[in-house]
Parts: C-alpha cells; sequence; structure tokens
C-alpha cells in the first residue's frame, strides 16, 4: 500500500469521535497510575489526589493539543508514511509536555525550588514518559489501522466473489428466456437480443456506481424481456417521481429485486401478478421500493439457489457503503424489498 494511502487512513482514524474518547480514557488512566506510583520528595507528593489531578490536566492538555495540532497539520503529513506521522507526534509530545509541565509545576508546586541538576533531572522523567506513551499509542494505531485495512479487504473479497457469482446467474437466466423466446416468438427475438447487449455490457462493464436513471432504464430492458416471455401474466407498475438531486446507486442493484419478484410473484403463479417499483426521496435517503403480490400458497421456502446469492450479494454490497442498507418484509399480500440510501447534501 502506497504511503500516502496508509497515512491518510491514519489521520482518518484520528478524527473519528471515539479516538477522542479512548484518548481521554487513556489519559485518565494513566494519571491513575502516576498517582499511585510513590513520588519521592516534597511538594505535591503529599496529596495523591492533588498529584492526580493534576497529572490529569497535564496529560490531557498534551494529547488533546497534540491531536489537534495533527489535524491541522494533516494536509502536510498526508503525503507522508507512518514514520513521518510518529516523528511528528513524538516532537509535538515532546515540546507540549516541557511547556504544560513546567506551567503546571511552576503554579502549583514548589519545584521552582529546585537546582538545575534536579530541573534536568525531572526534564528528563517527563521527556521519558511522554516518550513511551507516544510509542505506546503510535503502536496501537498502526495496529488499528492495519486491522481496520485487513477487515475492508476482507469484506472487497466477499463483495467481488459475490459479484462474480450473480453476474453469471443473471446472464444464465436471460439466456435461457432467449432460448425459449426463438422458439414461441421468433418474431421478437431481435428487440430481444438488443436488450441482451445492453444487459451484458452493463454486467460486464459498467462502473461500480451508475446514474440512477441509467438503472432504471436496464431495468426497464430486463422486464422488457420477462414481458415478453410472461406477457399478460406479467403486469408492472412504476412510481417515478423526480429527484431533487443527482443519484448515483451500485451497479445491477435493482436488477436482483425484480429477478427475486418475477421468480416468487410471477412464474410460479398461472395467473401472474403485479411488481411495483416506487422510487423516491424519505428522510433524506433515496428509498427504492420493489413489491410482488404473494401466490395464494404464501411464498415458497426453496428459494433458487441463484436469486439467494443475488439478494445476499446485494446485501453485502450495500453494507459496504455508509447510509446504505436493504431490507424485506411481507405482510401475507404483498412481499417488498425496500433499498435505503443516504443522499449526501
Amino acid at each position: 500500500m502506497p504511503a500516502s494511502a496508509y497515512s491518510n487512513d491514519q489521520l482518518q482514524v484520528l478524527k473519528q469521535p471515539s479516538t477522542l474518547i479512548w484518548i481521554v480514557m487513556a489519559g485518565e488512566c494513566i494519571a491513575a497510575i502516576l498517582a499511585l506510583t510513590p513520588v519521592p520528595g516534597a511538594g505535591m507528593a503529599g496529596s495523591r489526589w492533588v498529584y492526580f489531578g493534576l497529572a490529569s490536566l497535564g496529560i490531557q492538555w498534551v494529547a488533546l493539543l497534540t491531536l489537534a495540532s495533527l489535524l491541522l497539520l494533516r494536509r502536510a503529513l498526508a503525503g507522508g508514511g507512518f514514520l513521518s506521522i510518529t516523528v511528528a507526534t513524538l516532537g509535538l509530545m515532546q515540546a507540549l509536555t516541557w511547556l504544560i509541565s513546567g506551567v503546571i509545576l511552576y503554579a502549583f508546586g514548589d519545584y521552582w525550588q529546585l537546582s538545575s541538576r534536579a530541573w534536568l533531572a525531572l526534564s528528563l522523567q517527563l521527556s521519558g514518559i511522554a516518550l513511551l506513551i507516544g510509542l505506546l499509542g503510535m503502536a496501537a494505531l498502526h495496529n488499528h489501522v492495519r486491522i481496520k485495512q485487513l477487515v475492508e479487504r476482507a469484506k472487497q473479497a466477499e463483495i467481488d466473489a459475490l459479484t462474480a457469482r450473480v453476474q453469471p446467474h443473471f446472464l444464465f437466466n436471460t439466456l435461457n428466456t432467449a432460448v425459449m423466446l426463438v422458439h414461441r416468438q421468433p418474431q421478437q427475438v431481435e428487440q430481444l437480443l438488443m436488450d441482451l447487449s445492453d444487459l451484458f455490457r452493463a454486467a460486464l462493464a459498467a462502473p461500480d456506481l451508475v446514474d440512477l436513471q441509467d438503472e432504471i432504464d436496464l431495468a426497464r430492458r430486463y422486464l422488457d424481456i420477462e414481458a415478453i416471455r410472461f406477457g399478460p401474466r406479467l403486469r408492472v407498475q412504476w412510481d417515478l417521481p423526480e429527484m431533487s438531486v443527482p443519484v448515483r446507486i451500485p451497479r445491477l442493484s435493482l436488477q436482483p429485486l425484480l429477478e427475486n419478484a418475477v421468480h416468487h410473484g410471477i412464474e410460479c403463479t398461472a395467473e401472474g401478478g403485479e411488481i411495483g417499483i416506487a422510487i423516491g426521496e424519505r428522510d433524506g435517503a433515496l428509498e427504492i421500493r420493489v413489491r410482488n403480490a404473494v401466490p395464494a400458497g404464501g411464498l415458497s421456502p426453496h428459494i433458487g439457489r441463484g436469486h439467494r446469492v443475488g439478494l445476499s450479494a446485494l446485501r453485502t454490497r450495500l453494507e459496504s457503503m455508509e447510509g446504505a442498507s436493504l431490507h424485506t418484509a411481507s405482510d401475507g399480500a404483498w412481499f417488498v424489498a425496500t433499498i435505503r440510501i443516504g443522499l449526501r447534501p
């Protein structure tokens, strides 16, 4: 992985609220350890609560100012790697430790009466503590970023594997439809092959994210193919209001929902049924609802493997996106699958 990408991941971790919480908690733990450690000499050593309070004050100021400085310098550090961020962090911690410790000790203790040699020893002691804490913190950050990257790679590998299984399944179903139509309705084969060409192109060459309108056009082509196959048994109702902002969604995200609706709501019943597609904005998110009538005997428990893989892959792809999800529900009369994708302002 390039050094710039790795450093960007580290800086992104520092911006998370959870990082701030952990830093504050770790600072309090370190202050408690220092307060419980026997401290020779006069001054603040006589009261552990006072010592704890001042140590906590100093540690929190050092930690939070170091974090704030790193965030202010993130553009300069973005091009470097782990070493540059480590050096910057340790340097900032050392400088801030000397500054804040000096202010606290001068204001609240009697250390200003110490000799130069005692001041040097105290400064070295504080510098050593800051160095060790900084190294431990950077090691923890390094491990956290590596684990996060490994999880993301594993997630992406799972998505790629599922997508690779969905596309052949989708194309296989469409080819089966084409073979059936060649014998039953040869006059419509030309239009079918044109639609099939568009579907192939989308499945094999489309980017990860496509415009919503392009995905709708692709879904219409798929339903045109199925309409030729099922005739009047397939009834489709569209509800497509105008969107306030351009929207991009994962490629072939509508396709698995339509396949599932056709398989369970149309294919398994002699009289067919209705499929409803409603797309709109709701509560700051794009909402895509696909519903199909449930057959009189209820949903079949024997769901085809391809359809199960298709919905599983779609759910996994959406969960990898921020603010995206897939929910399915049935009230006995209708089966509804809902995709929600957060709209960025």
